[in-house]
């Protein structure tokens, strides 16, 4: 079942383990309820990889995988998590990112895509982030997925025969390029209509101005020559 088209479309590249990514999303949701046309809005998610290198099945300790990578000691960065948890806290989140897990993500961003086909990758998208960041939940595994994707309304058979013959994974690696393509210096990173773009957990404040500017852009108001005795502005008799 396809989208209905909407006036104003938001696009969201992000990752299901990127932590400011959920912190992004529930910032959308909340410049959404203050966006007085809401019901004209399309928002999709669009595929990303914070670490693409990570092999294919392959999941590690998220905690001690980051201390190596950026070269600092493992308390430093047990430090640096609880930072963004209690920024997730602000936005009703509960985070334990120094027991996470990480692996790869392409078979997670194969199932958005197909739930996308069901009319389901909004909640799709919430349940796997939901599950890996409050639940520690696996969304790494076809198993996981499977079970993951029928909670919000997904075949199991589907779901597992997608995954295994990857019909989504093209689609997976063009958001990906087009994302380079756009810029995108990091994510969440959001676009409206491919004309504004926003990298990072952005204020709720600063999409709604988004928001609000793509409307303007859609509803501009077009004005024909003024009719006699109108011409100063004061339509005099």
């Amino acid at each position: 079942m396809g989208a209905v088209a909407r006036d104003v479309r938001v696009e969201v590249w992000s990752d299901v383990v990127c932590p400011w990514c959920y912190i992004g999303k529930r910032r959308l949701e909340t410049a959404l309820e203050q966006f007085a046309h809401r019901d004209d809005v399309e928002v999709v998610w669009r595929s990303f990889q914070l670490d693409p290198s990570v092999p294919e099945g392959d999941t590690h300790p998220t905690l001690p995988a980051l201390a190596t990578k950026y070269g600092r000691p493992v308390e430093d960065m047990r430090a640096m998590m609880r930072h963004v948890e209690e920024t997730a806290a602000g936005e009703g989140l509960r985070y334990d990112l120094a027991a996470g897990v990480s692996g790869n993500t392409l078979l997670a961003h194969e199932l958005l895509h197909l739930a996308a086909e069901h009319g389901l990758q909004g909640e799709a998208k919430e349940r796997l982030l939901h599950a890996h960041f409050e639940e520690g939940r696996s969304v790494f595994d076809v198993d996981s997925l499977a079970a993951l994707g029928a909670e919000v309304g997904l075949d199991d058979g589907e779901v597992r025969a997608a995954l295994a013959d990857h019909r989504h994974r093209a689609a997976v690696q063009e958001d990906i390029a087009t994302a380079r393509a756009l810029g995108a210096t990091g994510v969440p990173f959001f676009v409206v209509d491919r004309r504004y773009g926003a990298s990072g957990a952005q204020p709720a404040e600063l999409l709604v101005q988004l928001l609000e500017r793509a409307w303007a852009d859609e509803h501009a108001l077009t004005t024909v020559p003024a009719a006699e005795g109108c011409e100063d502005g004061s339509c005099a008799v």
